[in-house]
């Protein structure tokens, strides 16, 4: 098939110095680099329209990152930054896919991309979706670490406290929502930046928002939590972990999906309270979310259940979509840790 009036190159970001702590302009490559003048067999032609922006891939592009110790491929200097995707397919040979189909796509920081049909990263989004983020958000990983956490790691019943930091992000929004809007439990108390979020996290269900930013903090969560609480979903680590560790029950559980607080500064991972751990016998346990894969396909159609019944918020003012040139993808990538936030963050490609 030729490819004649299609693109014959595409914008990529490659990875050209791998952080040891933040990531700056210099961190990415951008370079244009040509498409093949003619589609091959089986296969597609991809253009990016929607990326997933997630704190995760600071971990991916670490200098030096082990492949032993991560549960993924490291992005290593030369290669495409990794990125999840939402991709129109412009030009098809495949039986599979037809031009125009909406795929999830996990091409990565590319405008367009040639994929075989086969390649296990094309994936059909559901039909119905009142927009095709959903499919990043309440159907994407995210919700699923969120569910997955609460349930297969925290044990979650409906006479637990439960604490959710990071609560006005893209997992802990969901968490907050699965935790008091369909478990139903006892108390939810979440945990954000600043006096905006944390409002927002309470119109998702929360009973009360601390903010961590506030001078305050420390005595807020005593005053929040007089009971103390059987489970932490913590998505942020460092200073409120830290802080969080003298309310968590005897016998309590801890939720490690994220630390984003140490992502580009290891050194904000020091715990004074980590005697805590010991003395009240606290369990803290990682996870990942495809660690329970094959309860993906029931859970997803729980979600969206939950999602079309009202019990959980979504779309409009409960993600970020943040239209851009291609140039900029990495700074909006960057709004993940400034907090610039509401939900999940997408980048809609100009």
């Amino acid at each position: 098939m030729s490819l004649a009036k299609l693109p014959t190159e595409t914008k990529v970001f490659r990875l050209e110095n791998p952080p040891v702590n933040d990531v700056d302009a210099s961190t990415w490559k951008l370079s244009t680099e040509s498409l093949p003048s003619q589609l091959p067999p089986s296969s597609v032609l991809l253009q990016t329209i929607w990326l997933s922006n997630d704190p995760a891939q600071r971990g991916w592009i670490q200098k030096d990152m082990s492949e032993e110790r991560l549960y993924r491929k490291p992005v290593r200097k030369g290669e495409v930054m990794a990125s999840g995707a939402l991709c129109k397919v412009l030009a098809s040979t495949s039986d599979k896919w037809k031009v125009g189909a909406i795929l999830n796509a996990g091409v990565g920081w590319v405008e367009y991309a040639v994929v075989e049909d086969s390649n296990p990263i094309l994936q059909p989004i559901p039909d119905g979706l009142p927009s095709p983020t959903l499919a990043m958000s309440i159907l994407g990983g995210t919700a699923l670490t969120a569910w997955f956490g609460l349930h297969e790691v925290g044990l979650i019943k409906k006479e637990d406290t439960v604490l959710i930091s990071g609560a006005a992000g893209s997992t802990g929004s969901i968490a907050v929502q699965i935790a008091k809007n369909i478990v139903g439990c006892k108390r939810v108390v979440g945990i954000a930046g600043g006096k905006e979020k944390c409002e927002y996290v309470k119109t998702l269900g929360a009973d009360e928002c601390l903010d961590y930013k506030s001078s305050t903090f420390e005595e807020d969560l005593a005053k929040a939590l007089p009971e103390d609480c059987e489970v932490y979903f913590d998505n942020v680590g460092g200073s409120v972990l830290n802080a969080v560790l003298p309310h968590v029950k005897r016998f309590g559980r801890v939720i490690a999906c994220g630390a984003i607080a140490t992502y580009n500064d290891a050194s904000a991972s020091v715990l004074t309270n980590y005697f805590e751990v010991i003395a009240n016998r606290i369990t803290i346990r990682g996870f990942l979310w495809f660690d329970y894969i094959s309860k993906a396909p029931d859970v997803r159609q729980t979600l969206a259940e939950a999602f079309q019944a009202g019990k959980i918020k979504a779309t409009g003012d409960h993600e970020t979509i943040v239209e851009a040139k291609f140039e900029d993808i990495p700074n909006i990538w960057q709004k993940l840790f400034t907090g610039g936030n509401r939900g999940k963050l997408i980048t809609k490609i100009a």
